[in-house]
């Protein structure tokens, strides 16, 4: 990527530890570290059958991927110890409200004793490390407030899902305060969801469900239209975490001391893209013509009706602000998908992605956003 410094060019050359490498976000966090000349170590179970992204990307042949359960905490820290990592990154999740229903068991197995394997693997790394561990919005205790949510409200969480991801970051508060003060490895954690972008084909999520029925012809089913999410593009957390862990690594690429960095923080969209589903939907089918039908279940397990998030302290602290608003962040989405399903060659989806992430990096300097200045 050339010609844009982005994240005080701290990652090139550096050892990534980078977990759920073989998942949506994990994949565009892949590409992006090694358009950064990172030499990255995925951990994670193989990609799902079917489409994936990490497949579309090719990138098992461009880091050191490692497949392995990160439930298996000898595994995880027998990797971390043998990478030696600078950053690791911590993406490995069960992500789908949904499914926790029919596995609430295997989900807190994933989501709370995958990360504290992870911790406890870097507790006893004796090396200078940062690391950015990734939760959810959801990991608040929603009371259906039409306000954001900030780092200091309540955690919780109805449904299996959102609570394991709440007491994920119970745990990451107390391994900090309990273990990390005075460490060499200084952690943080992130709190962002309802991304969308290229390459999700994850099941009962809404635009994979719509590009599915878009492909097929099909009238696309919608289940929820009235609950409000705030959408945002993948590669907004995305430029988030990365500047988190760079600040962690170096706080003098920032305005504050290290300790402001050792916390959680929220990554958002502007208060314009809290928008419903039924309006993401419409607004996707500007970009590839279809329809779409009403599927509503009085009958379906809960989901929250309202989240947003309030994202004060990562604009304050770290100068981070998103880029695209949500027309932008829909057309980016629509045209990864067209492009992609619409071409013969094998290497658009690598194309577009990087192409992408170019892309964004340069509104965002343009704009002068902390993390892309040169």
């Amino acid at each position: 990527m050339e010609n844009l410094v982005m994240f005080g060019s701290i990652y090139n050359g550096k050892k990534v530890w980078l977990s759920g490498h073989t998942g949506f976000k994990g994949s565009w966090m892949a590409e992006w570290l090694l358009s950064q000349g990172a030499i990255v170590h995925g951990y994670s179970l193989a990609p799902d059958a079917g489409p994936a992204l990490f497949n579309q990307l090719q990138l098992a042949g461009r880091l050191e991927n490692e497949i392995n359960d990160i439930r298996d905490a000898a595994a995880v820290k027998k990797s971390i110890f043998e990478t030696q990592p600078d950053f690791v990154f911590h993406l490995a999740a069960q992500p789908l409200v949904r499914y926790s229903y029919d596995a609430p068991v295997d989900t807190y197995e994933v989501n709370v004793m995958g990360t504290v394997n992870v911790l406890e693997s870097l507790r006893h790394l004796g090396k200078s490390c940062a690391a950015v561990f990734i939760t959810t919005d959801k990991c608040y205790e929603n009371r259906e407030w039409v306000h954001g949510y900030r780092e200091e409200d309540a955690l919780g969480g109805f449904d299996p899902y959102s609570s394991s991801k709440a007491a994920a970051e119970l745990a990451i508060s107390s391994w900090r305060r309990s273990f990390f003060v005075n460490h060499p490895v200084k952690i943080a954690s992130a709190r962002a969801g309802n991304v969308i972008g290229g390459g999700d084909w994850a099941k009962d999520r809404i635009i994979p469900d719509c590009v599915r029925s878009l492909q097929k012809g099909e009238a696309i089913p919608v289940r929820n239209k009235v609950a409000t999410r705030p959408w945002q593009h993948v590669l907004e957390p995305l430029s988030g975490y990365l500047w988190l862990g760079a600040l962690l690594a170096n706080p003098q690429l920032g305005r504050f001391d290290g300790s402001y960095y050792s916390s959680a923080f929220n990554f958002g969209p502007t208060n314009s893209s809290n928008q419903n589903v039924k309006s993401l939907v419409e607004e996707l089918l500007k970009h590839w013509p279809g329809t779409w039908t009403d599927k509503s279940d009085p009958k379906a397990a809960h989901e929250a009706k309202l989240l947003h998030l309030t994202t004060d302290k990562a604009h304050g602290l770290l100068g981070w602000q998103p880029v695209w608003n949500f027309s932008e962040t829909v057309a980016r989405t629509a045209q990864w998908y067209r492009t992609v399903t619409e071409s013969n060659n094998s290497n658009s989806a690598r194309e577009l992605t990087l192409a992408q992430i170019q892309n964004y990096a340069q509104q965002a300097a343009e704009r002068q956003i902390e993390w892309a200045k040169s």
